[in-house]
């Protein structure tokens, strides 16, 4: 008995067999990443022209980031309302740049959320906290005030992480 081994070229049939099972594992796992990859998607709040957070609220998932993207020419701020948080970064306070600071090109902040809570934020310059620590339209010093002596809307927002 002979200890030779003889090779034999595949068949047609054995490599189109061959070439669906790498292309079957290569579409299995873009699929597996691309479902990781959305799944720590940034979610947007934009400043658009106006002196508001769009959308006031969003729900995330633990893991995802939240981008603020600042359109307005004035500058504003992120500031965590600590009496409420429960997300994380408390005693966060950050400026993002308007695009008349920022050479005409909107300011742009990312917060990476890890755990589930709410993060309850507002701008400083657009709102304050009252005595229950609710965010409020700043008042006669310093507030914008309308024909009607109103002082707006407080310029605020609330980020929901839930653990799913």
């Amino acid at each position: 008995m002979s200890n030779l081994l003889v090779l034999r070229r595949p068949s047609r049939t054995t490599v189109a067999i061959a070439t669906m099972l790498v292309l079957a594992g290569f579409i299995a796992a873009t699929a597996v990443r691309g479902s990781a990859e959305e799944s720590r998607a940034a979610h947007q709040v934009v400043v658009p022209e106006a002196d508001r957070f769009t959308p006031f609220a969003i729900t995330i998932k633990a893991g995802d980031s939240v981008q603020w993207i600042n359109r307005d020419t004035d500058d504003h701020t992120v500031v965590s309302d600590d009496a409420f948080n429960s997300a994380g970064h408390r005693g966060f306070d950050r400026l993002f740049r308007g695009t008349a600071a920022n050479g005409g090109r909107p300011g742009v902040l990312s917060l990476r959320f890890d755990h589930p809570g709410t993060f309850v934020y507002y701008c400083r310059f657009h709102a304050q906290l009252d005595a229950d620590n609710q965010p409020i339209a700043p008042g006669p010093k310093g507030g914008i005030q309308d024909s009607k002596g109103n002082f707006g809307t407080p310029m605020s927002g609330v980020v929901t992480v839930s653990g799913d």
